[in-house]
């Protein structure tokens, strides 16, 4: 058994080896922090599908790169048929890639700052369905609200609990998956 909501293959692949396994790398933090912002108002589908070409359009997500982005690199996004074209989300791309900078600088590294919020552990939840699982928390809350202080944007608390969640600080799988199991250990 596995989450209701991996429903094709890449969903399939993503859940089963990606989704709310605690991440410490801070550039697969900044990846799912970018992806999780383009994904506001589509299906998270939608992104997996985009996401080589995100990782090839924004240079693996490198945040010191992307922070040097000019407006003539963002009009060449724009016309990137494999990612999302939305000006504003490229544009944050870019915003939160500085801002992100400076939080590694004063935290030593995004994973320290980030983990924070989570008092270093993830928060192992005890779903039984879908339907119990909350859309944010007073965590998420929290991390929007520091992170929307620090400069970034498309960091709202429903974006910030996805992030939470596909980067294991929320253990989010319902207790009949097999990855909630796995991911408690």
């Amino acid at each position: 058994m596995r989450c209701a909501w991996a429903r094709n293959e890449l969903a399939i692949r993503y859940h089963d080896t990606e989704w709310g396994v605690p991440q410490h790398d801070d550039r697969t933090l900044f990846e799912f922090l970018i992806l999780e912002g383009a994904q506001a108002g589509l299906s998270w589908d939608t992104v997996l599908a985009k996401r080589e070409n995100y990782r090839a359009a924004f240079d693996n997500f490198d945040a010191e790169k992307i922070s040097r982005y000019d407006d003539a690199k963002c009009a060449e996004l724009l016309l990137n048929p494999g990612i999302i074209r939305n000006r504003l989300k490229i544009a944050s791309a870019v915003r939160n890639a500085r801002a992100f900078i400076d939080a590694c600088n004063e935290f030593g590294s995004f994973d320290s700052y980030v983990w924070r919020f989570v008092n270093g552990s993830p928060i192992v939840n005890q779903w039984e369905s879908l339907k119990q699982v909350p859309a944010s928390t007073p965590e998420s809350d929290a991390l929007s609200k520091d992170l929307k202080k620090r400069g970034f944007n498309f960091v709202g608390t429903t974006i910030m609990y996805a992030f939470m969640q596909a980067c294991g600080l929320v253990n989010d799988h319902v207790v009949t998956c097999f990855r909630y199991g796995e991911l408690r250990k």
